[in-house]
């Protein structure tokens, strides 16, 4: 063992290297969580992006690279999901198994998405695993518990998935609203969703009770989103008419005029082939987009970008897929529904080369103009139709009595 050197002795060779070689390692550490650490929310990116904002998984079902996706489409934003109790303790972690507080993973799927212009939404809950407001003990511990997620992420956003098995549990429902009540105040402009389970009279029992307790809350999130889907509903007609029979709930619970209930209304669908075997196709997507937007919908996304793809085959032989869509399509087709519903105009995906000849119907020839005068052999474009000059010409309409315009057709 090496004797300890007197203070202010130089440290022996070896000791050095030791010293050295932790310095590195704290500045290397120190230089990671710089780079890791999710950055601040994009402050360009507009309010009504984040009821535009599709689910991704991004830790689960092959996860694409969601700038790309931004690209191809337009597309800002994506509510990223899903937020559980880690390990059924009264703390968030990724799928219940990877803690926000230790994550990096996903911190760098975040910086990515800002990095590209966009910015993210964090979605709690879902269908599966066990929810902080299933083990919390009340509002303010399970506020406590997503605070965390939205100080770590520094989000602008974030959706309360209140389904199977939770949503049956008024106690959970409670805290569960609760604290987004608690949220929603301590963290002044935060965009706060509710999604739950969507049935042919808009919501069911369940989901009319959730309803009712928010309304004892004095709760007001910035829209109630039903999931219509994996009940019975087959195409866009049926969703639509579920989504007007929430809206008549919407107006009888909180007693609100007809557009502001479709003012705090939303649309979560799914893509392609649902769990239960329905299928939405892009026409059915588009005719639900148009309502959204006719109406005033404050929110419309979908389940999920991880499935905006292509099967091998196309029909990925009757399944449903969590990583494909299981009908025709190009690649992240439905992402483009919620960037058009954003405001945004998706590019032309591939990208096509613009035609050397203009298309029919389109002039070429610059427009005739009273005063300018035109050589014979001259050229103009008028009324849909060119012209050709026969001579010498100033102030004569193509097509008048002189005569001087020789007609060439139809543009």
């Amino acid at each position: 063992m090496t004797p300890p050197s007197p203070p202010g002795a130089p440290l022996p060779r070896a000791g050095l290297v030791r010293a050295l070689a932790a310095l590195a390692v704290v500045a290397l550490a120190a230089a990671l969580a710089v780079v890791l650490r999710p950055g601040a929310a994009r402050a360009d990116v507009t309010r009504n992006w984040y009821g535009a904002a599709p689910y991704v998984m991004p830790l689960d079902n092959d996860a694409p690279d969601l700038s790309q996706v931004m690209a191809a489409t337009s597309q800002k934003t994506f509510e990223l999901a899903f937020i559980l109790a880690s390990g059924g303790s009264c703390s968030p972690a990724w799928d219940g198994t990877a803690p926000v507080s230790s994550d990096t993973a996903v911190g760098a799927v975040v910086n990515r998405i800002r990095s590209a212009g966009g910015d993210v939404s964090v979605s709690a809950g879902g269908y599966n695993g066990t929810k902080l407001g299933e083990v919390c003990s009340d509002a303010a511990s399970t506020a406590a518990a997503y605070q965390q997620v939205i100080t770590k992420y520094a989000l602008k956003a974030i959706d309360f998935d209140l389904e199977e098995p939770e949503y049956e549990n008024s106690a959970a429902i409670s805290r569960e609203l609760g604290a987004a009540q608690i949220l929603q105040r301590n963290n002044p402009g935060l965009y706060v969703s509710v999604t739950t389970a969507g049935t042919a009279q808009g919501t069911g029992w369940f989901g009319t009770q959730l309803l009712n307790t928010a309304k004892g809350l004095g709760f007001t999130p910035d829209n109630y989103s039903i999931m219509p889907f994996d009940g019975g509903f087959n195409g866009s007609s049926a969703q639509i008419s579920a989504l007007e029979n929430l809206h008549s709930l919407l107006m009888s619970t909180f007693g609100w005029d007809s557009a502001t209930a479709y003012q705090h209304e939303g649309f979560s669908g799914m893509n392609g082939r649902s769990d239960s075997g329905e299928y939405f196709y892009q026409s059915d997507f588009q005719a639900v987009l148009d309502y959204a937007t006719s109406h005033h919908l404050s929110r419309f996304t979908f389940w999920s970008v991880n499935r905006d793809r292509q099967c091998n085959p196309p029909d990925n032989n009757g399944r449903t897929s969590g990583t494909c869509s299981s009908v025709p399509q190009g690649a992240w087709d439905f992402t483009k529904f919620t960037a058009a519903f954003a405001g945004a105009t998706p590019p032309t995906t591939p990208p096509t080369t613009p035609p050397t000849t203009p298309p029919p119907g389109t002039c070429t020839a610059p427009p005739w103009s009273a005063t300018t005068a035109y050589n014979g052999g001259a050229v103009v474009s008028y009324q849909s139709h060119s012209w050709k000059a026969k001579w010498w010409t100033y102030g004569d309409t193509p097509g008048g009595q002189v005569g001087v315009w020789a007609d060439q057709g139809a543009c």
